[in-house]
């Protein structure tokens, strides 16, 4: 009788292990897709055509601002991209010069 009991809590703790053991395995490898998934964020730093690092967020304002402006005997409109920057640095670009006379 006595081995009888034995056997049965036995066997009875050797399925309680089995099963919390595949369970945790399971929990496991759902945690790590989790993490996976969710390592990497929406925003990050990437670089500009320049290589400066430009953290990727709304915080440039862009205005665009046109000048005339007089080269010699010629007379001309330049339309300027005007980036403001979080800071307060301002970054101009040409975009366009048009000859007016």
């Amino acid at each position: 009788m006595k081995r009888l009991l034995g056997l049965t809590l036995a066997l009875a703790s050797l399925g309680v292990f089995g099963i919390t053991s595949q369970a945790s395995a399971a929990e496991l490898s759902q945690n790590s897709a989790t993490v996976a998934a969710n390592s990497s964020p929406q925003w990050q730093w990437q670089r500009d055509r320049y290589g400066r690092r430009v953290y990727n967020r709304n915080r440039v304002r862009t205005v665009t601002r046109s000048r005339v402006v007089r080269y010699g005997r010629r007379l001309y409109r330049e339309t300027y991209l005007v980036r403001v920057l979080p800071g307060g640095r301002t970054d101009t670009r040409l975009i366009s010069r048009v000859q007016i006379s």
